[in-house]
């Protein structure tokens, strides 16, 4: 049995349900009418006293297709569904995340994979703004979708199926890394379904009525969950924290910025001075990087804070680098210490994660995750704990291979983070263009 029919062959769902959308005009030539999209406006965070707390991030209004959202106590926020781009790669970051792999099954060919696709987009567009599934027998579920988003993305077999012509170059596995101990649990997949919101209720609903529509086609490779802050915890936009305590995403191209629009979209020509043009391998499309981060909290607990600082190359209350004194203060890699040594080391995250070319770049959009420990605690470097932690740590970028494998490479020799950190899962994935009410996602593949 190999990875493609590694689960039974699942019975025909509900006739009339699947009469309506692969009958007449389903498979057919014809296309599914859904609801239609939300609107929605900007919700900007008010700037907090300067000093030793993390400053909020000040949300752009940004331009074409920026996703925003009404500020709403009651989780009736709706993200808008349809539109050029997939919704859940440049919205805020919602409180909640579900990440599911799935496998195709061997007889999954091109119009079955069609029927599916018409299947969950149906279904997201419905669940994300507030309405039950086609058949959903528990609607009320979903009535509060709280900025409930759902974004799907393909692997290499996606495209061997339908359009082999368009599979980006940089559509693979990552490099094999000697810091990597990568788990099949969590590693690899056909595709990818990721499901973000603020009520971790209308992102269980969402799981579980996509994966009922996708058993027929595919099995579960892997799922993992993932978490924030809580909505209204902290100002809106404020980047997160993962559980070293260390601000995560600083580095990030505001949100709408004609940066973000290169970085994520490869909108926008190069600067003449040595950036390079960056081309999207469909318009309106991206990439995902997936790569599940195991962390030695309890050994981690064991350094003091300055090493902790240290270690990161930034300060732990405000997110500012170890020269600055505010979170998006330029650090000074070149200012030396006391001993005459650089204040920010050169093996520090931030020193390895940062490059002078501006094609090296990512948006980042991750989650923490915080599970049952093993029966023997933590085991990571042989050390017995408490905990089982770590981070989902998910990028955006236009070329996995010119921006982002550059950094992981420096990440992977000499990160003194490195020791406190195995990444234990890893995975690539195309992420298609958005649709209209009478499209799917992924419908350039079956053209």
């Amino acid at each position: 049995m190999n990875k493609y029919n590694s689960a039974p062959k699942q019975p025909v769902l509900d006739v009339s349900r699947r009469g309506l959308l692969l009958g007449a005009g389903g498979i057919v030539g014809g296309g599914l009418v859904g609801v239609a999209a939300g609107y929605s406006a900007a919700s900007v965070g008010s700037p907090v006293t300067p000093g030793d707390l993390q400053q909020p991030v000040t949300v752009s209004p940004g331009i074409a297709n920026t996703q925003v959202t009404v500020s709403d106590p009651y989780g009736t926020d709706i993200i808008s569904f349809y539109g050029p781009r997939q919704a859940g790669v440049d919205t805020p970051l919602q409180a909640h995340g579900v990440f599911i792999g799935l496998y195709l099954h061997d007889d999954t060919d091109a119009d079955r994979l069609a029927s599916m696709m018409r299947l969950v987009t149906d279904d997201a567009a419905r669940l994300t703004q507030g309405r039950g599934a086609l058949a959903d027998l528990d609607e009320e579920l979903a009535a509060a979708p709280a900025r409930l988003t759902v974004t799907f993305g393909f692997g290499s077999e996606v495209f061997n199926r339908t359009r082999p012509e368009l599979k980006p170059s940089w559509l693979k596995p990552l490099p094999e890394y000697d810091i990597d101990q990568l788990d099949p649990a969590y590693t690899g997949g056909d595709m990818v379904i990721q499901i973000q919101g603020d009520d971790p209720l209308s992102v269980a609903h969402a799981r579980r009525m996509l994966l009922k529509d996708a058993r027929a086609f595919a099995s579960i490779a892997w799922v993992q969950t993932g978490f924030t802050h809580a909505r209204a915890s902290h100002p809106d936009d404020t980047t997160m924290r993962n559980l070293f305590g260390q601000i995560d995403g600083t580095g990030n191209p505001t949100r709408g910025s004609e940066t973000a629009e290169r970085v994520i979209w490869g909108v926008g020509d190069g600067d003449g001075n040595g950036t390079k043009s960056l081309q999207p391998w469909i318009e309106n499309g991206t990439s995902m990087v997936v790569r599940r981060i195991a962390m030695n909290v309890d050994e981690w607990d064991e350094l003091d804070r300055p090493m902790q600082e240290s270690v990161i190359g930034r300060r732990l209350g405000s997110g500012a680098p170890l020269t600055g004194e505010y979170e998006h203060d330029e650090p000074d890699f070149d200012a030396p210490g006391p001993t005459g040594f650089p204040v920010i080391a050169d093996i520090s995250h931030i020193r390895r994660a940062r490059t002078s070319d501006s094609d090296e770049a990512m948006f980042r959009r991750s989650f923490n995750y915080d599970e049952l420990p093993t029966s023997s605690g933590n085991q990571l470097h042989g050390h017995t704990g408490v905990s089982e932690s770590g981070l989902i740590f998910v990028a955006f970028q236009c070329d996995v291979d010119q921006q982002y494998i550059p950094i992981q490479d420096r990440l992977a020799e000499t990160d003194h983070l490195n020791l406190w950190t195995i990444p234990v899962g890893s995975a690539v994935f195309a992420i298609p263009p958005g649709c209209e009410a009478d499209g799917f996602i992924g419908e350039p593949l079956f053209v």
